[in-house]
């Protein structure tokens, strides 16, 4: 019996999916199909896979075609699976010709024309399509990331940028055209990715939901919880997504770990530490981060944790602030005291102090801990009394973030529906809006002698 194996993501199932599949199975008497965890997808770049590993496997499984079907998790894995099940022919499309020339050592490797003119990615392309427009503080570091990361999305297309600064030469350099105002941006695009400064993102949240348009913003998205729930309400009456841009929110590594907290690993949760600094030293004094408080600045990231596992109904907060020397209205430093009926936390945000920038999440039975920098990281370990029992765990971070971010963005704005609580709710964005409203106001803040 001569076995042949062969692998894909079987995303959207087409006519060129099974015609690689057939010609395969013509090769010998016996075809085992592999078909790429989420995970591995993941790994791969493949970030914008529509179904999940379930949904693949049951469309691949009904065509009939393969004896066996089995998933690939890990890379090496072919080697090991063309070993274990003693495979004599590995087939794949051409368009990966001269990829797997190494498994020559271990079977026979026939490399099959496409179908010329489908793939799933185009399929995908098509139906996401939308015109993203950038808009805000060209000199804020993550408004170029979000203008690189879209290349990466299919259907993600940027069709212009507006910068309410002095545009820099990264920005006219681009190939993407530079528009004037912030309304001509509006008028060319289905939806924008808003990165103005903290005092503006409500303003500008408000007026693309307004002219109609879709509208994914840097945190915080506005600086009370009434404006807040009120860009919300004008979203769902307008039937539009307005999604709140932390990162973190949408990374592998952390996502896993709300997983592994809200199963129970490390017990019931008693106290979490989110710390976020950065030092100003050898900075230009117009830098972006030192012109607002850090909890407008770090904020965001360092609370996110706290109301996603400790919930948003806190009991009280207090704030410990020491002011800029230059700068009397703004903090250079702030430490949140949360409390809640059964468990407190505490985040430090520093843009002059430096700290070690790690997240804790502690437990009645372990303690989760994430290395600085917490927020971009691709591992974390779960620690117990029993040191013999400790795991540790690796995760792909490609772009920060961002790149998952927006792929949850345009499938929300093509389904018509808000994907974004299974990573970042709305109750915990309305949440830090209105954290940050209290201590505008002053309420429970204790200003530190300079």
């Amino acid at each position: 019996m001569v076995k042949v194996i062969t692998y894909g993501t079987y995303d959207m199932l087409h006519y060129g999916h099974i015609r690689l599949m057939e010609r395969a199975k013509a090769l010998g008497d016996y075809l085992i199909v592999g078909i790429t965890s989420s995970d591995y997808d993941k790994y791969r770049g493949k970030i914008n896979v529509e179904q999940p590993l379930v949904e693949r496997i049951k469309a691949v499984k009904e065509t009939g075609i393969p004896d066996e079907i089995i998933v690939e998790e890990y890379e090496g894995q072919k080697i090991n699976d063309i070993i274990s099940y003693g495979v004599d022919i590995f087939a794949i499309g051409s368009d990966w010709k001269g990829k797997f020339d190494y498994l020559n050592e271990y079977c026979k490797v026939v490399y099959l024309d496409r179908t010329e003119g489908i793939s799933s990615s185009e399929i995908r392309t098509k139906e996401n399509k939308i015109r993203i427009g950038v808009a805000g503080d060209a000199a804020q570091e993550e408004f170029m990331k979000y203008v690189s990361e879209c290349g990466y999305v299919n259907g993600a297309e940027v069709t212009g940028i507006y910068s309410e600064e002095t545009a820099s030469p990264e920005i006219t350099n681009l190939d993407h055209k530079l528009f004037d105002s912030y309304d001509e941006l509006l008028e060319a695009c289905d939806a924008v990715y808003l990165a103005p400064r903290p005092e503006k993102r409500y303003e500008m949240a408000r007026k693309a939901l307004l002219a109609g348009k879709h509208a994914l913003c840097k945190s915080p998205i506005a600086l009370s919880g009434d404006q807040c729930r009120e860009l919300f309400k004008i979203a769902e009456d307008k039937h539009l997504i307005l999604m709140d841009a932390i990162k973190t929110a949408y990374s592998t590594a952390y996502n896993r770990l709300r997983l592994l907290v809200k199963s129970g690993k490390i017990g019931k949760v008693i106290s979490i530490s989110a710390n976020c600094t950065s030092l100003a030293e050898g900075k230009d004094i117009g830098d972006f981060r030192y012109q607002w408080n850090t909890i407008q600045s770090w904020g965001p990231i360092a609370m996110m944790p706290v109301f996603q596992m400790l919930g948003t109904d806190y009991t009280d907060v207090r704030y410990i602030c020491r002011k800029n020397e230059n700068r009397p209205n703004i903090d250079a430093f702030l430490e949140m005291d949360f409390l809640y009926p059964s468990a407190t936390a505490n985040i430090k945000l520093g843009n002059e102090v430096k700290s070690e920038s790690d997240l804790i999440v502690a437990g009645t039975k372990g303690y989760i801990y994430v290395p600085s920098p917490w927020w971009k990281t691709d591992y974390f370990e779960i620690r117990y009394e029993d040191t013999s029992k400790n795991s540790r765990f690796f995760y792909q971070l490609d772009g920060e973030g961002i790149r998952f971010e927006l792929v949850t963005f345009v499938r929300s704005v093509r389904e018509a529906a808000y994907l974004s609580d299974a990573h970042l709710e709305k109750k915990t964005t309305e949440c830090i809006s209105e954290t940050i409203h209290r201590y505008s106001e002053g309420k429970n803040v204790i200003v530190l002698e300079r």
